[in-house]
């Protein structure tokens, strides 16, 4: 029987690639995002690689609709093994007027919406005495950078939560970890590098090499399968006793 991976915020970024190499293991996927085209890239993927797919756009600001979204994952594929928290959002601004509804916003999509879906996936997991339970955390929830307080909360708080779940679910055969990508060129961090620019009256390829890649010893980007072969391998049968661990894929950010 094939298994199913509910990834939040996967019709975009990291979460789709991650989505895709999952399809192509033969995992059926529940999408979720905001995209307009979200039906589009589900049913695309899934008639690429034989597998079934559902497509959902709940507002994970809300924590009503992250509960319906897990049941209607649950309801279209019978169980749902693999739960890949990957939706977030960013704001850069100086604590001194860092709005609070950013702070509420980043905190709740972030970090709440973790623990909302994992809680509400729990049983069925604990039922089936597997579950692997993947949380996209960040470099920033190991290290902190200036501007960046509700971001580097939340995910510092993801690694946390993280590590509770991982005890918790030992055992019932359910796993949690946590990835901490450095930089990925995402469409979020696009908009961060042409905000960036503005704001310091630089070149986007300044902003890259001298604000963003700064911390890392390889100036590159992460590359987005690179996070997606780690999520596969985390998720195997035989990963039962990887647990309760934060993996960077930094370019040696962390090393420093």
């Amino acid at each position: 029987m094939k298994k199913t991976a509910l990834i939040t915020g996967s019709t975009s970024g990291i979460g789709l690639a991650i989505a895709k190499a999952f399809a192509g293991e033969g995992y059926n996927i529940m999408f979720h995002g905001l995209e307009e085209n979200g039906e589009e890239i589900s049913r695309k993927v899934g008639k690429e690689n034989n597998i079934k797919t559902a497509f959902s756009n709940a507002n994970l600001l809300d924590p009503g609709a992250i509960e319906n979204l897990v049941e209607t994952a649950i309801s279209n594929f019978g169980s749902i093994e693999v739960l890949i928290n990957n939706a977030g959002i960013q704001y850069v601004s100086p604590v001194a007027d860092f709005p609070l509804e950013k702070w509420n916003a980043i905190i709740a999509i972030n970090l709440s919406s973790v623990f909302i879906a994992s809680k509400a996936i729990w049983n069925s997991m604990k039922e089936n005495k597997f579950g692997r339970i993947i949380n996209i955390s960040s470099v920033h929830g190991l290290r902190a950078s200036e501007f960046k307080a509700a971001y580097v909360a939340a995910k510092h708080g993801v690694i946390g939560l993280t590590k509770v779940l991982a005890l918790e679910g030992a055992g019932d055969n359910i796993t949690c970890n946590a990835i901490c990508p450095g930089y990925v060129k995402t469409p979020l961090v696009e908009g961060q590098i042409k905000d960036q620019a503005k704001a310091h009256q630089l070149t986007e390829e300044e902003v890259v090499k001298n604000i963003m890649l700064k911390k890392q010893a390889v100036k590159e980007f992460i590359p987005e399968d690179k996070i997606a072969e780690l999520a596969i391998f985390l998720a195997m049968d035989n990963a039962s006793s990887i647990t309760g661990s934060a993996y960077t894929l930094d370019g040696g950010w962390t090393a420093q």
